[in-house]
């Protein structure tokens, strides 16, 4: 009987095997070696607003028995605040020179604002021209389908999604600080503490707080090109906002001046970290109790980063 057994075993692992040799569709290479099957390094970009930037995408072609000569990559757009969907078109073709069976070969393309709304649209609506007028939480989604040497066309699993967010939202913590109260430097002990911005929408950011005064909270907007911050005097009603229940003042506009402290283009600034992610902003901000009663602050913080 044990024989038997043995013999039984050995037979059913030999035929096992054999079945699993002649299957192309092999499961432990994900089908690897029918060809097509494509590997994409960036699930997720990150569109800044009013960046201007130009963004790239990359991966890699697996070549089987039947090789990759190119592969497509389709656009469609979500609108994130009623979910719908565009129609769907092609954004880039991008040929495989390596077609050598068992290699590997990478793969990288580029695309900008104007191409990733170029056809789109949504809802009956072309696409807005300026990306301003898109939703954070909006995004495009990026599809690859190959083709391979013997007329397949294969839909890959993996996609890209680019999602529109702004690129200053997050938990800062401030390294530098300082405050003015009627013309006498106060100190600036709130060094280390934590501030949140947040993204409003695609251009308007909410600071909280205000040095000690967690109750508090005034928006501002970044120029992606000078870096300038420009702090808003008013609310997202447009009514005139108050720090402390006193009218704001900001560098450009509100209630009174500044007389303590410079506050220009050069002291409201963002310095983007593009290396780390440790992004900088400098503010400066305060509140008009009258003329010799101003509340004046100055902080630099840097945006904590995993």
């Amino acid at each position: 009987m044990k024989n038997i057994k043995i013999y039984l075993l050995t037979l059913l692992t030999i035929v096992s095997f054999g079945s699993c040799a002649d299957n192309d569709n092999d499961e432990l290479t994900g089908g690897a070696t029918t060809g097509g099957l494509v590997a994409v390094n960036n699930q997720l970009i990150s569109y800044v607003v009013g960046s201007g930037a130009t963004y790239s995408a990359s991966g890699s072609v697996f070549q089987g028995r039947e090789q990759t000569s190119s592969v497509d990559v389709y656009k469609s757009f979500v609108n994130n605040t009623t979910g719908s969907v565009s129609n769907e078109i092609l954004l880039k073709t991008i040929s495989i020179d390596n077609t050598t069976m068992g290699s590997e070969t990478a793969f990288a393309f580029t695309f900008t604002f104007a191409e990733l709304i170029q056809g789109l649209s949504i809802d009956g609506n072309p696409l807005p021209s300026s990306d301003g007028d898109l939703n954070i939480g909006d995004y495009w989604q990026l599809r690859y389908i190959s083709n391979t040497s013997n007329g397949d066309v294969n839909a890959n699993s993996k996609t890209t999604k680019v999602a529109v967010g702004t690129r200053y939202a997050g938990v800062y913590e401030v390294v530098e600080s300082y405050y003015w109260n009627s013309g006498n430097l106060q100190g600036g002990d709130w060094n280390g503490s934590e501030v949140i911005i947040e993204s409003v929408n695609a251009t308007i950011y909410r600071h909280k707080g205000l040095a000690y005064w967690d109750d508090n909270v005034y928006y501002f907007t970044v120029d992606n090109v000078t870096n300038v911050i420009t702090a808003l005097d008013v609310d997202l009603e447009d009514a005139g906002n108050t720090l402390n229940g006193s009218p704001m003042m900001t560098c450009f506009g509100g209630t009174g001046s500044f007389e303590s402290i410079t506050c220009d283009n050069t002291t409201s600034i963002a310095t983007p970290n593009d290396l780390t992610g440790a992004d900088q902003l400098e503010f400066t901000v305060g509140y008009f109790r009258g003329v010799g009663a101003t509340r004046e602050f100055s902080e630099r913080m840097i945006k904590l980063v995993d």
